[in-house]
């Protein structure tokens, strides 16, 4: 099996924060990272079948949608999933052949597509249902939060970042050392606060979501006047009376 590194209490901890409350569930994200992951690190993210009647492949990032109700309000809440680069990152622990690894420098989670035997432990260790077998290489495949683009130097520095939260239209998504309190990552999910999906499982994901606010109350419209059909009321009121002819009253 494999084992954790021992990192400080300070040690750098790159991820994502996500606001739910933002996100539109258009997509973007999912479109994006499988763009750039079909020819990106570590190996070309492939696809089975993809002009076929039953397409089928692996996504790193997912999208799904959920609608929540209450008496006063409801709302489709959108709930964007991928890999939360756990510090105790089970799906690291059972890996038999060490391909699941965590990154001491960074935080990050990888599989070395090399060592894995597609035995799937890992995806039974995961919680969140973030890695996928890919169907045509048969080894697992999980988000890498690009770590091709955010340590690529001929990269602009300011598109040194996931794919996702380049392309995120709504800006939902943001990137960042959450091991570093003072980063803009850290301070935004301070403010909210953010959440951690199955907090009681003591898997410490870094990726932290922001909870959607809570709706504002809405004050009942006053009731609109009646028509006066004999004392005038404007336009609206002759057209009220003119209907009335066309379709008298019984």
């Amino acid at each position: 099996m494999t084992s954790l590194p021992k990192r400080s209490k300070n040690a750098k901890k790159l991820g994502l924060v996500i606001d739910l409350d933002t996100c539109v569930g258009c997509h973007a994200c999912v479109v994006s990272c499988k763009e750039w992951n079909t020819g990106g690190y570590p190996a070309p993210l492939s696809d089975a079948q993809p002009y076929g009647r039953e397409p089928s492949g692996a996504f790193l990032n997912r999208v799904h949608s959920y609608e929540t109700a209450n008496e006063t309000s409801q709302r489709t809440v959108y709930f964007p999933k991928s890999c939360l680069h756990c510090e105790n990152a089970q799906c690291v622990t059972v890996c038999p052949t060490g391909a699941s690894y965590k990154r001491a420098e960074d935080g990050i989670v990888l599989v070395d597509e090399d060592l894995c035997i597609g035995c799937g432990l890992c995806a039974w260790a995961c919680p969140y249902g973030a890695r996928e077998m890919d169907p045509v290489v048969g080894v697992m495949k999980k988000c890498t939060l690009c770590i091709d683009r955010i340590y690529n130097e001929n990269i602009p520095p300011a598109e040194r970042r996931p794919a996702c939260v380049n392309a995120c239209p709504a800006g939902a998504r943001h990137f960042g050392d959450l091991g570093d309190p003072e980063s803009s990552a850290s301070k935004l999910a301070a403010q909210r606060p953010a959440q951690e999906p199955l907090g009681d499982l003591d898997y410490r994901p870094t990726n932290k979501y922001l909870a959607p606010r809570k709706p504002k109350s809405v004050t009942s419209a006053k009731p609109l006047e009646p028509v006066n059909r004999d004392g005038g009321g404007g336009f609206i009121g002759w057209v009220d009376a003119m209907l009335s002819k066309l379709n008298p009253p019984a």
